[in-house]
């Protein structure tokens, strides 16, 4: 099939099922070719610059491109395979050579300048006047004033790190796809029924008669807290992290390293003291300064908390017999052990209550109460027979297309995001949101109920809160649209989306046995949001820890040996022992796999200080579903996108920018 001929599935959707891997590389090639010749044609243009001739132009000579290469790299996350792998090794620095070729076009520039320079003389509305200078600012800072061999140097930048980016996310993908631990039947002590039968399923996956854990964070986990097998814990969390460590072929630890210093570079030739300091120019951060403040300004309460918790945590494990000193592997079990003594909340208890479908329609049902929303299955064709799909309406009128991607399996790379085969746009063209989630929850056992931790339905909320931001997007250009924003920007509403999950009577409505049918009862509900700052000194630390390894990366000079380098880094802040990062540098995929959340993983917790903030003025208000505050976040976060600088719309929300308090509280680590 022909890629590039127009795509005649219902709402725009890409033709599933009509193409195969084969019909990839033409269409991708001549893709590139096509908007190379039509940005030429743009570049060439003789008449006076105008917003059409040149931004919208440019705009409709890469939407072709654009289409193909979003619905190619999706499905190489999501649904990989040894052709896709091949192809996005060919691929990926093919599109970064597009990219540094078209920045590198000085006509072209010449004339985004011009107009930018003129931008008085033209008629442009507030969003165009945006998005010319973020495109000017794109040109700018992807090298287009260099000139001879810094240019040609530059390029050359692009085109490796894209090739590096490509490769440590394949490394990370085998590892985990490879890994598995069986186990036989006396392995399984202490384990719930719903982690065997999770473990059971997964053994099916790989062929095997019996059950294995494998290293997908929704079996991974489950078993780390229950497993009483403090050598099998070991075993498991080592191979957890180890994933890009383990030489070879697959080392990540070389790429990482040559990421680092390529970084520098391209920094250093646009004039930057460092990668941090070029990253956070355009972030609502500003600075490496700044970042480290607020990441430090938690820090320390976190890691107090952490360090009393980890002494408790030892007391148990001596009266367990255990000698020697808490260890990463004992963290959970112990931990899980202590809120099932200090909240009685046992999560075998919990889990059949967060059925998936329950919780999806959750999610569905507080869009419906905020924003009016109207969510219907549609049956068409999709990529795997996993994916659901949803049409998205808004008084009768169709909003977009939702599609979720829920269980882990081996092609799929791991973690859970949001995606989109088409943004929204009126300009050049009419477009509707075609929105994807994708999700690593573990697929249960034929006939059984998919059922989730607390902390998948969290992430669940949080997947959806990033779709709404795509879905209820209501702007010109795509430039601007949904979730493009500001890196430490993107996480507010998705993060503030994860606060109505303990909303009261959301849990009463969906929170469904799953056996029985009965709703969770009252005393197990007030159970549940009691411990919902369990154990937040632990959470805060392994992800403040990983962001701060990441600015220290990016801030300073490449070291030559990079794990020493991060040891030395975890050591100066005072890292617990018995506490790893959430991602360590062989398998920090935000980081490592493209330039998306390098030196910008501090942004889940700068987004926090907001979401915090913001819940509260719900609950200061009328309460979560308050109407006049879910009218002000979608006129002017939701459905803004990017038309507007991030702090503009987050103090049009909330009539002021907010500092960590309501953040320490939200976690419980306010002082008392």
């Amino acid at each position: 099939m022909n890629l590039l001929a127009p795509w005649t599935m219902p709402f725009d959707l890409p033709p599933f099922g009509q193409f195969s891997d084969d019909d990839f590389a033409p269409a991708l090639d001549q893709s590139i070719a096509d908007a190379r010749a039509a940005m030429d044609a743009v570049a060439a243009n003789q008449d006076p610059p105008t917003f059409e001739n040149v931004i919208e132009a440019m705009e409709t000579a890469e939407r072709p491109m654009g289409r193909v290469a979003s619905l190619f790299f999706i499905l190489a996350g999501a649904d990989s395979s040894d052709k896709r792998e091949d192809l996005q090794r060919e691929f990926s620095p093919k599109f970064a050579k597009y990219s540094a070729d078209i920045a590198g076009n000085k006509a072209l520039f010449a004339r985004i300048d011009a107009l930018w320079q003129a931008r008085a003389d033209h008629d442009l509305s507030p969003e165009q006047e945006r998005v010319l200078m973020l495109s000017r600012r794109g040109f700018v800072r992807a090298g287009a004033q260099l000139q001879g061999a810094q240019a040609d140097r530059l390029k050359a930048i692009m085109e490796r790190l894209a090739h590096l980016g490509t490769s440590f996310s394949q490394n990370l993908l085998g590892d985990e796809r490879d890994w598995f631990m069986e186990l036989a039947e006396g392995d399984l002590d202490g384990l719930p029924d719903f982690v065997v039968q999770t473990a059971r399923a997964a053994g099916q996956e790989k062929g095997l008669d019996g059950p294995v854990v494998t290293l997908s964070r929704s079996l991974i986990v489950p078993f780390l807290q229950f497993s009483t097998r403090r050598d099998l814990r070991e075993k498991a969390y080592n191979a957890w992290t180890a994933r890009g460590a383990n030489g070879g072929d697959r080392d990540n630890i070389a790429i990482a390293k040559e990421t680092l210093a390529l970084r520098a570079e391209r920094a250093n030739l646009l004039g930057y003291d460092s990668f941090a300091d070029y990253k956070l120019d355009t972030e609502m951060a500003k600075s490496p300064t700044r970042v480290r403040d607020l990441l430090m300004q938690v820090w320390q309460p976190a890691v107090a908390t952490a360090n009393a918790d980890a002494d408790v945590l030892a007391g148990m494990m001596a009266e367990d017999g255990v000698n020697g000193p808490l260890q990463p592997w004992d963290w959970r079990h112990y931990a899980e052990k202590r809120r099932q003594a200090d909240h009685d909340l046992d999560e075998a208890e919990l889990k059949p209550y967060l059925q998936l479908d329950n919780m999806i329609a959750a999610s569905f049902d507080c869009a419906r109460r905020l924003f009016g929303l109207d969510f219907a299955p549609v049956d068409v064709p999709l990529y795997h027979a996993d994916a659901r799909a949803w049409e998205v309406t808004r008084d009768g009128q169709h909003v977009a297309i939702f599609i979720g991607d829920y269980f882990a399996r081996g092609s799929k790379r791991s973690g859970a995001w949001c995606t989109a085969f088409q943004s929204q746009a009126r300009k050049p063209a009419v477009q509707a949101p075609i929105v994807l989630n994708v999700c690593n929850f573990a697929k249960p056992a034929d006939g059984q109920a998919a059922l989730l931790s607390m902390d998948d339905a969290r992430t669940l909320f949080h997947e959806f809160g990033h779709a709404l931001h795509q879905m209820l997007s209501d702007v010109d250009y795509a430039a601007v649209s949904g979730t493009s924003v500001a890196r430490d920007f993107v996480e507010l509403p998705s993060q503030l989306y994860e606060h109505w999950l303990e909303v009261p009577a959301v849990l009463q409505k969906f929170a469904v046995h799953a056996d029985t049918g009965q709703p969770m009862p009252q005393d197990l509900l007030d159970r549940v949001l009691g411990a919902a700052t369990f154990d937040m000194g632990f959470q805060t630390v392994e992800y403040v820890a990983s962001a701060l390894v990441d600015l220290a990366y990016h801030e300073g000079p490449v070291p030559d040996d990079i794990m020493a380098r991060q040891a030395q880094i975890l050591e100066s802040i005072g890292m617990p022992n018995a506490i790893g990062m959430r991602h360590a540098t062989p398998h920090f995929a935000h980081v490592f796999s493209g330039d998306g959340y390098s030196s910008g993983y501090y942004s889940y917790m700068w987004s926090e200080v907001m979401d915090a903030d913001a819940f509260e003025s719900f609950e200061e208000a009328g309460g979560a579903f308050d109407a006049d505050r879910a009218q002000s976040l979608h006129d002017n976060i939701l459905s803004k996108g990017g038309s507007e600088d991030a702090e503009v719309l987050y103090t049009k929300f909330r009539g002021r920018m907010p500092d960590a308090a309501a953040l320490l509280r939200n976690r419980g680590l306010a002082a008392e």
